[in-house]
């Protein structure tokens, strides 16, 4: 599969991410209307955001500059193998200029 590149899906798909949360946590907060369930999943939620930064930016930016994450499936390979697939590299940067403007 290609990459997405129209503003409007892209938009879209971050949108229907956003409300699958929210909507996700206002049932479990309904299930269980607890402070400890409410704090639980605010850890929950920011614990996977730093993951997921580190995965998607901390990775490529200080470990790693010629590797493209995929994906978490290219994240497990990567973090237990160390291989880099010859679709993850990063292309070569242009005239000494390391700025991603496919991103």
């Amino acid at each position: 599969m290609g990459n997405l590149r129209s503003h409007r899906l892209i938009w879209l798909k971050g949108g229907l991410f956003l409300l699958l949360a929210v909507v996700s946590a206002a049932l479990l907060l309904i299930e269980q209307p607890t402070l400890r369930v409410a704090a639980l999943l605010a850890i929950l939620v920011w614990s996977a955001c730093r993951a997921y930064y580190f995965a998607f930016y901390c990775i490529e930016k200080y470990v790693d500059a010629r590797y493209r994450f995929a994906g978490i499936g290219s994240f497990l390979r990567y973090a237990v193998t160390g291989r880099v697939e010859p679709d993850e590299l990063m292309p070569p940067a242009v005239n000494g200029d390391d700025v991603h403007t496919d991103r």
